[in-house]
């Protein structure tokens, strides 16, 4: 399919945004991941506004008004902390090379 050329007007912030994606995702450009985007956006069928995320967290009906949700995310954190944490270390090698030798003259 042939590519043509066009001009875009972003925010500055959505323009970053575009650059650092496209970096990530080991992209030769933002015009590459726009067209990406475009092209999954198309494939994927749906017509229509945005979807929401609405209805996609459960709040625990015995506190509404998240009263506790301090408590619980400390906990989680907590037990996260008591997790074993792997890592791996590689050492650096370090290399002395040899000067040459000038001829003396």
């Amino acid at each position: 399919m042939a590519k043509q050329a066009i001009s875009v007007t972003l925010d500055s912030d959505n323009l970053t945004w575009l650059k650092g994606r496209a970096g990530a995702a080991g992209l030769r450009s933002v015009s590459e991941l726009l067209d990406q985007l475009v092209t999954a956006a198309r494939e994927s069928g749906r017509v229509g506004p945005s979807r929401s995320v609405v209805g996609t967290i459960d709040v625990d009906p015995s506190d509404p008004l998240l009263e506790g949700a301090d408590d619980v995310v400390r906990g989680m954190y907590e037990m996260s902390l008591r997790r074993p944490l792997m890592v791996k270390d590689t050492r650096a090698e370090y290399r002395i090379t040899p000067r040459k030798k000038r001829p003396r003259g």
